[in-house]
């Protein structure tokens, strides 16, 4: 064997040796740091089961129980977690220690942890109001709003009581002339009238009598006449 295969030989041997030892401390995760030593609340050892926990960024990361004035607590940095350098803080039945400790692997330290009861919340006393102070002056008048909408017309009222009887008014003008009416139907015949006188004589003569006569007729004739005359304008 050459001493290139050796030396190649060994190589190989001393990486088959050093890759699991890196993978597996690659592997491990960091041990936890351990605290522990004594716990009291408010000056006296707690009594035997008093719960004591730790706390990194708000959350808890362990907890224990106290036994004889005594604890010990394992704090563990789960996989994935970055406990290095960070504070760690205790409670004691809830109520957190004045003393805090810091997280390292592998590390921690003797703690004696103490608990004091909190002082009770103060109470704020109410303060009774002041007098009534003076009434200030009156604000200036606001200018006048924008009419509002006319309302809906409401029903109709009752019928007032009958009014006095007004002044006579003045007398119209004269009505036009009716239409002139239908003729009258002809009258009765009017009495006879009375005989006129007899007339002159006439001068004597041949044929006198026969003139005579006719003078007579007519004479009848005319009053004849005159009597209708006369009733004609009475009835008109």
């Amino acid at each position: 064997m050459t001493k290139f295969s050796i030396l190649t030989s060994l190589a190989v041997i001393v990486l088959l040796l050093v890759i699991p030892a890196v993978v597996l401390a690659q592997a491990q995760p960091p041990r936890p740091a351990v605290f522990g030593g004594t716990v009291s609340f408010d000056g006296a050892p707690v009594a035997d089961g008093t719960s004591v926990s730790a706390l990194i960024d708000g959350d808890e990361v362990a907890s224990t129980e106290a036994s004889g004035g005594a604890y010990a607590l394992r704090v563990a940095q789960p996989p994935g977690g970055a406990f290095a350098g960070k504070s760690v803080v205790f409670k004691v039945g809830g109520v957190e220690a004045v003393e805090k400790g810091t997280w390292e692997a592998d590390g921690g330290a003797e703690l004696n942890l103490t608990a004091i009861t909190p002082p009770p919340a103060a109470t704020a006393t109410p303060i009774p109001p002041g007098p009534a102070g003076a009434a200030g002056p009156a604000g200036a008048a606001g200018s006048a709003g924008a009419n509002g909408k006319d309302g809906a017309a409401g029903a109709p009222g009752s019928a007032g009581a009958r009014g006095e009887a007004g002044a006579a008014g003045e007398a119209g003008s004269a009505g036009a002339n009716g239409a002139p009416g239908a003729a009258g139907s002809a009258g009765s015949d009017g009495a006879k009238g009375d005989t006129g006188a007899a007339g002159a004589a006439g001068a004597a003569g041949g044929g006198g009598g026969s003139l005579a006569v006719i003078a007579l007729i007519i004479a009848i004739v005319a009053a004849i006449g005159a009597g209708g005359a006369f009733v004609m304008g009475r009835r008109s």
